[in-house]
């Protein structure tokens, strides 16, 4: 519509009507567009690439896995300080582009050479461990970094009307990453999935300079905007201070614990769900298409949850109440799974945890960080989304591993109070975001 065009009766209706479904208000939907097409960009260049990753776990031997979370855990290590040291020295609109460029090149590389070792009928027990381990830095890397941008140029208010508008951008773009998967990877192969993953990535970097504009244009009318809006500031600090937030103040603290919690949960699944997958399906693109259809499945209903449903939670139940929802579902689950641990059961709690911790827990968890300094925005948050994340899937799967022989029902029974603990630490993190928003604007 051109600033000529006049606004009709019914483009008003609808206008209205989209605002009152997804909390979208007047002046905010070219972001909001921007910022769910680099999200979708984001995803659905991961997830085109996710299910090849679960394949290249077969290929280097389930019983590897806890190796292969190490590896991730001590390239984490070495990358995060590298991380606060660019922040502290770089403004945001100069590192941010040059992360993804960076990956992008990574890509290239690995197409180049699985494409190498294919044609030369090189094993590809080492790069398939490569590729493992990177791409689950990978992941963890570029979300982290589109959630502080977003936490750093929307308000507290905004991002608990938005996020789950901004969250489904994602989910379709990681429903539409595994379709790609499942339809080409057996005409074309997994190597060939590499570039086009690489151009999705490209186009998320052109949505970044798109909603760099948006806010340089925006009118800046509170002390709040004006803050939010900078992007040459400088953000200062320690290479190191991402340690410091989690080590001395405990309401990063708490979250790194939830995410403790939910990874030792996640990792329970996982490790069993890849075996499981491992003897009942044979061939590299066959297990790559069964990743692919669950993942299909787990974002269709994140989905859903994301554009419809949490906001309304938030709202009702507030930040901590659901937060709590996937602690109370892990409780059942993993009960029934202990009662009757069977192929159906693992699948459909691994769907459900999934869907309702991408489509509640996710978005709901990234508007905890609205609250803090900017510093803390970009360092506390990629450290506990990255370090502490893979941190604790080494100490997950290494104990998995070492309690294996009491079977899954057993560790299907060890989940259960772990559960527990995770829904009570996630109620007080709530209360402590209720405090720390009246503290910062009681009108918020």
């Amino acid at each position: 519509m051109t600033p000529e065009e006049p606004t009709t009766p019914s483009r008003q209706k609808i206008i209205a009507w989209i605002s009152r479904a997804l909390g979208i208000e007047p002046g905010e939907f070219a972001a909001v567009a921007w910022s769910f097409v680099y999200f979708f960009c984001l995803l659905s260049s991961y997830y085109m690439l996710r299910s090849v990753r679960e394949a290249m776990a077969i290929v280097s031997g389930v019983r590897n896995i806890p190796w292969l979370f190490t590896g991730t855990f001590i390239l984490m290590l070495l990358a995060t300080p590298v991380f606060g040291w660019i922040t502290s020295r770089y403004p945001r609109r100069t590192f941010l582009p040059w992360i993804y460029y960076f990956f992008i090149s990574n890509i290239l590389v690995f197409f180049v050479v699985f494409t190498y070792a294919q044609n030369n009928e090189i094993s590809q027990v080492w790069i398939s461990r490569a590729f493992f381990v990177w791409l689950s830095v990978f992941n963890l890397f570029v979300v982290s970094v589109f959630w502080s941008f977003m936490a750093d140029i929307y308000s507290r208010q905004q991002s608990r009307r938005l996020f789950g508008v901004i969250s489904a951008g994602g989910s379709t773009g990681a429903l539409i990453g595994p379709i790609i998967t499942s339809s080409l990877v057996t005409r074309i192969g997994f190597q060939n999935l590499l570039p086009l993953s690489a151009l999705l990535l490209l186009l998320a970097v052109y949505c970044v300079y798109q909603l760099r504009y948006w806010v340089r244009g925006r009118e800046t009318n509170t002390a709040e905007t004006k803050q939010i809006g900078d992007d040459s500031q400088l953000i200062g600090g320690s290479a190191w201070a991402g340690v410091r937030f989690v080590l001395t103040t405990p309401y990063f603290a708490a979250i790194a614990f939830a995410l403790a919690c939910a990874n030792f949960l996640g990792g329970a699944t996982y490790m069993y769900m890849a075996e499981m997958v491992s003897i009942t399906f044979e061939g590299t693109d066959r297990q790559t298409q069964i990743f692919a259809i669950m993942d299909a499945m787990i974002n269709a209903l994140s989905f859903i949850g994301q554009l419809l449903i949490v906001k309304y939670s938030v709202k009702k139940l507030g930040i901590g109440g659901t937060l709590f929802l996937l602690p109370l579902v892990s409780v059942v689950g993993f009960a029934l799974l202990a009662i009757n641990p069977v192929f159906i059961i693992i699948a459909g709690l691994q769907v459900l945890r999934r869907s309702l911790g991408f489509g509640f827990s996710k978005p709901t968890s990234d508007m905890l960080y609205s609250v803090v300094s900017k510093e803390a925005k970009y360092k506390a948050k990629n450290f506990i989304d990255t370090a502490v994340y893979r941190g604790w899937d080494v100490v997950s799967t290494w104990t998995i591993r070492f309690i294996g022989g009491i079977g899954l029902s057993g560790v299907a029974m060890v989940c259960v109070p772990i559960a527990v603990i995770w829904g009570l630490v996630v109620i007080w993190i709530g209360r402590e975001y209720k405090r720390r928003d009246l503290e910062l604007s009681p009108n918020a």
